[in-house]
């Protein structure tokens, strides 16, 4: 029977818009621009992924068979086939701007697995104790420098930090910090990085930091009330990457000891038997597979708490293996301003892959600061106990 014009015309547009539907892109929301992702049965991986609207199809290249986004509003989950190979979808960013997203299948993607950093960083295990090149004293403003004082005053550290013990103040201030300004990852810094500017640019403009604005914050805190403390550059083996972790070392001195402060994740590490550690000391006993307990309130944004397991096993691992820190931890170390020096302090196992010059210096074109870089292989000159 021979179908009218028409009706073959209505067919073919019925036909067309449901294969149009069966193929249908699927979309999830978002309102931050942090993804967090989960390759088959491996911990979810916080901030793993940034959305990038303006990209024309962003690629995340997988050799999982099972890959789930989280953002901050939904999830999406595709179980990967080979033969498929790319999975399609949509990221709309507080309901306007459309992210295309892609998972690719790629069997040569490096693995994302932690047994994978654990690997890397136990080779990195050997340092040179007897190291003796040149690095200079370190130091640590006094609390009565004005701007730190400033800081005590304006912020009301005094009543934060509370009339405790100087642990109990270390502590109070880390979880202050951590409740009052967010983690955001893929955030611009702000031109100012000193405590109050910090915090009131992301009070006026209800933002977030990253992790290295949210140690200089806390460091500043701490030594507003003489407790010493400096960030530390935690970061991979690579030297060109595009994920690190800045963290708190904060001197403890009723322990005698450095111990681990992070104030992105509120976190600290402890032994089985609820001692606390330092970043040498969890480095050490991830090396030799020791025992590790992270306090269980762990957490990124008050929204996700954190497992040992992806934390220091996954993420840590990857970021412990070179270490770097200022020379001179001080008040508004962070902001740039032309003819400024800052000086670094890094130190390497012996495996890491740039060695030398063991002292370098570059000025930056655009801010007109000189860097200045001193390595080490040496623990005991990077973990010199205040004076």
């Amino acid at each position: 029977m021979k179908l009218s014009l028409f009706t073959a015309f209505f067919l073919s547009l019925s036909i067309g818009m449901a294969s149009a539907q069966s193929h249908k892109i699927p979309v999830i929301k978002a309102s931050a621009l942090s993804v967090n992702i989960k390759d088959d049965n491996d911990p979810v991986r916080q901030n793993a992924w940034t959305i990038v609207p303006a990209e024309k199809l962003d690629v995340y290249n997988t050799s999982a068979k099972k890959v789930t986004f989280f953002t901050d509003k939904e999830s999406i989950s595709f179980k990967i086939d080979p033969k498929v190979g790319e999975y399609n979808f949509i990221i709309l960013v507080n309901g306007k701007d459309t992210a295309r997203t892609q998972i690719k299948y790629d069997a040569k993607a490096p693995s994302r697995r932690p047994i994978a950093y654990l690997d890397t960083l136990r080779k990195a295990e050997k340092y040179n104790y007897k190291d003796n090149r040149e690095v200079p004293k370190f130091s640590y403003q006094s609390m009565e420098d004005p701007n730190l004082v400033k800081i005590r005053k304006d912020l009301k550290l005094d009543s934060i930090a509370g009339k405790g013990n100087e642990l109990s103040k270390v502590f109070n201030l880390l979880h202050w910090v951590h409740n009052l300004v967010r983690h955001d990852g893929s955030s611009n810094n702000p031109s100012l990085q000193n405590a109050i500017d910090l915090i009131k640019v992301c009070r006026e403009e209800n933002r977030g930091v990253n992790c290295r604005m949210l140690a200089t914050i806390l460091n500043e805190c701490y030594l507003s009330l003489g407790i010493a403390s400096r960030h530390i550059t935690c970061m991979p083996k690579e030297t060109k990457f595009d994920d690190c972790h800045v963290i708190n070392m904060v001197y403890s001195k009723d322990l005698k000891k450095w111990i681990w402060i992070d104030p992105t994740f509120d976190a600290y590490v402890m032994d089985e038997k609820g001692a606390l550690l330092g970043v040498q000391e969890v480095r050490e006993r991830l090396i030799k597979g020791q025992p590790l307990v992270l306090n269980a309130d762990a957490n990124w944004n008050r929204s996700t708490l954190q497992t040992k397991e992806y934390y220091l096993q996954y993420y840590m691992a990857k970021n412990l293996y070179r270490l770097q820190t200022p020379l001179n931890s001080e008040y508004n170390f962070e902001t740039s301003k032309a003819g400024k020096t800052v000086t670094y302090v890094e130190l390497l196992p012996l495996d890491g892959i740039v060695q030398s010059p063991q002292k370098s210096e570059f000025t930056g074109k655009n801010s007109g600061v000189r860097f200045v870089n001193y390595k080490t292989n040496n623990p005991d000159l990077f973990w010199t106990k205040p004076e």
